[in-house]
């Protein structure tokens, strides 16, 4: 099994993949590329049969290829049983999927105006108010989460699933922009930083040479 990722230091969606493949347990090859060099534009365009949506991140499995990280976990889910990544209670495992799909799907703002980049700490962003209802919309999710399901562990729904996996980049970004945040939301995030595959992460993308300036006009703001 072989996992294509893009740079550890920006691509929210390549962190989702590459969690969501070290709960399944599967060992896997990494392969990370720079998508902000020029390199990978030429690829993307030559490298149909490879790359098939033009965009990280890629599983391959043999003669299987899944893009997309909800589909990526989604089939991993598949072979190594659902209960690794979702909850066994139905209201909890029907609310777990659909703040999955929430994050998947919306959030637009946020990412817009708060891009990842893991190794940035930066004072006073100045955000609009679409996207401080975005940071709101989160603390809801995680507040119900936590008060209904998350009674078992530490994280949304007690153990490490399939939801944490999704929010995993909004933590790095409230960490970058220096969000405030409620006591609740604080240990979760805590919680979720120090998380052994997230450290593994973080690392990587601080010994990362690469920059992508425009995400890093953030810090011009």
């Amino acid at each position: 099994m072989k996992l294509i990722i893009g740079n550890k230091n920006y691509s929210s969606w390549s962190m989702r993949a590459w969690l969501a493949a070290k709960q399944s347990g599967i060992l896997f090859e990494e392969l990370t590329v720079n998508i902000g060099s020029d390199d990978w534009q030429v690829a993307k365009r030559q490298s149909d049969e490879i790359m098939p949506s033009g965009k990280v991140p890629i599983l391959w499995d043999g003669e299987v290829v899944v893009w997309d990280s909800l589909a990526i976990l989604e089939y991993l889910a598949d072979k190594v049983g659902r209960d690794r990544f979702w909850p066994k209670d139905d209201a909890a495992r029907g609310l777990a999927r659909a703040v999955v799909a929430e994050m998947h799907s919306g959030f637009r703002a946020m990412r817009s105006e708060c891009p990842m980049n893991v190794r940035a700490r930066i004072e006073g962003h100045r955000i609009s108010e679409e996207c401080k209802a975005d940071v709101v919309r989160v603390l809801q999710i995680w507040a119900e989460a936590r008060a209904r399901f998350g009674q078992g562990g530490p994280f949304l729904f007690g153990t490490f699933g399939a939801a944490d996996v999704f929010f995993a980049p909004v933590v790095s970004r409230f960490i970058t922009y220096g969000v405030g945040l409620p006591g609740f939301a604080e240990t979760y995030i805590e919680t979720m930083w120090e998380q052994e595959w997230m450290q593994a992460w973080i690392t990587a993308a601080e010994e990362e040479e690469w920059t992508i300036e425009q995400y890093e006009v953030a810090r011009q703001r």
